[in-house]
């Protein structure tokens, strides 16, 4: 549903640009898929896709970008959140309601999107060495530019990349967590109202501290 609004507010040109580049997408992903993500080259997916090899670089720079980019797509979104947050509210509670507006609206970069060419890619990340490697790097890339902002408010760097580390490993684990049951065939209206639960009390982690948690008897 997200696709289709996006779309219907694209002028001509961005509709068909949007268009090929779910076209290639989804042939490489099929390819990927019968034969591995190292076994299939660009030239056999335009080829597959019917269009030129040029026409796959015009929209991809590399071969692991026609998976990754809509993960990478979302890097700077948490840092975006951090920093447009509201006078009073805290890192914690931005990235909180960030998360959980996203689980609301059901959406594909946090795991809860139902769609097969979702789950597809999904699948081939975490099975694909090389696409896991690149996918943590925009993770942590995502912590960095998180750092930033909170560097740039409060003037102390190491614990501006102490907050960031605890907010996006928490969202990290989450959002891995969706990944989980949505890999193992679970609806994602089934998913949503426990990651909702989930991420309210994980950020309530954050926010007021581990204290006595798992303390033992």
């Amino acid at each position: 549903m997200a696709n289709e609004v996006a779309l219907a507010r694209m002028g001509l040109r961005e509709r068909k640009k949007f268009q090929t580049r779910r076209r290639l997408m989804a042939t490489a992903l099929e390819l990927f898929a019968e034969r591995g993500f190292d076994k299939v080259s660009v030239a056999e997916i335009a080829e597959a896709a019917e269009v030129s090899k040029m026409t796959v670089f015009n929209h991809f720079a590399t071969k692991e970008e026609l998976v990754l980019r809509p993960v990478e797509e979302h890097t700077d979104d948490v840092a975006e959140a951090v920093r447009d947050r509201a006078p009073g509210e805290s890192a914690v509670a931005a990235v909180r309601r960030h998360y959980l507006t996203a689980v609301e609206e059901r959406d594909a970069s946090i795991g809860l999107d139902g769609e097969p060419l979702v789950i597809q890619l999904t699948r081939l990340i975490m099975d694909t060495p090389v696409l896991l490697t690149r996918a943590h790097a925009a993770l942590v890339r995502s912590s960095e530019l998180v750092a930033e902002v909170l560097a740039e408010e409060t003037g102390d760097l190491l614990m501006a990349r102490v907050a960031a580390a605890q907010l996006m490993g928490t969202r990290a684990t989450l959002v891995s967590e969706n990944h989980r049951r949505l890999l193992l065939g679970d609806p994602v209206e089934d998913i949503a109202p426990d990651a909702a639960r989930l991420g309210a009390r994980a950020f309530d982690l954050v926010e007021f501290g581990l204290g006595d948690f798992a303390t033992r008897g």
